[in-house]
């Protein structure tokens, strides 16, 4: 017997390094996985690779329209979602001087509108059950800022303040509501940085290493069980030490 077994968990952007991780430790765990694209055939060869069934929905997170529709299929076809893991993310690196509204806006528009868009959908259902786990994917860079990245860290913290405030509306309803703040993982994104860069990152980290992201697959899946519920609203670090707050 899973921790999880019959729940069904949404995981966006789930066939990313971290979002992967994520959905093979909530499925190991007993929970059905639902995870959103862009792309249905790049979408299909990552399934093909994995060890655990999932359902793969087309859907851009930053339209809301998209996002109704995924929920109405979702529940016509699987039930209601106890689990949203929104983890969908993309990076527009620039110097703030030459950032352009569209790097802005793609960034403000994945990262953080995706949040309310998914969310919006399935935390009626959560509440109207008494249970339901919302846990948004944000990033060390959201607590303490990084150069070139005015965009993705003002939408990160703005995941962090998004959850605050929900949690607190959610609370007596068996709903909680937390944020993930990953430091440097080892996914393929980070390990296509050139080494000498990530060398200079990894010095930088404490514990003298990169994360895996099977450990934040561990955190998530720990905030989703019952023994987490009297964590709602709270912000969990996990960068090795790199960021102290």
């Amino acid at each position: 017997m899973g921790k999880l077994d019959n729940k069904i968990a949404l995981v966006t952007g789930g066939t990313g390094g971290i979002g992967t991780a994520i959905c093979q430790r909530l499925a190991d765990d007993g929970a059905q996985i639902v995870t959103t694209s862009t792309n249905p055939e790049k979408a299909a060869k990552w399934q093909a690779k994995q060890n655990f069934d999932s359902t793969i929905i087309k859907c851009d997170v930053g339209n809301y329209d998209d996002c109704k529709a995924m929920k109405e299929q979702i529940e016509k076809e699987l039930g209601v979602v106890d689990i949203v893991v929104n983890n969908a993310g993309i990076t527009r690196d620039g110097s703030f001087r030459k950032m352009d509204t569209e790097k802005w806006s793609q960034v403000i528009t994945t990262n953080l509108n995706s949040v309310f868009n998914i969310s919006h959908q399935f935390v009626d259902g959560m509440t109207g059950k008494g249970y339901g786990r919302i846990i948004n994917i944000s990033s060390i860079n959201g607590q303490k800022g990084q150069f070139g990245q005015t965009n993705y860290s003002a939408a990160k913290a703005g995941v962090h303040g998004f959850t605050m405030a929900l949690a607190q509306e959610v609370a007596r309803k068996g709903v909680t509501v937390n944020t993930v703040s990953p430091g440097y993982i080892a996914t393929e994104m980070v390990m296509a940085v050139a080494e000498e860069i990530r060398n200079q990152i990894i010095a930088q980290i404490p514990i003298g290493r990169l994360g895996k992201p099977e450990e934040i697959g561990a955190l998530v899946a720990f905030l989703c069980s019952d023994e987490a519920g009297l964590i709602t609203g709270a912000n969990l670090a996990a960068n090795g030490g790199q960021h102290m707050h």
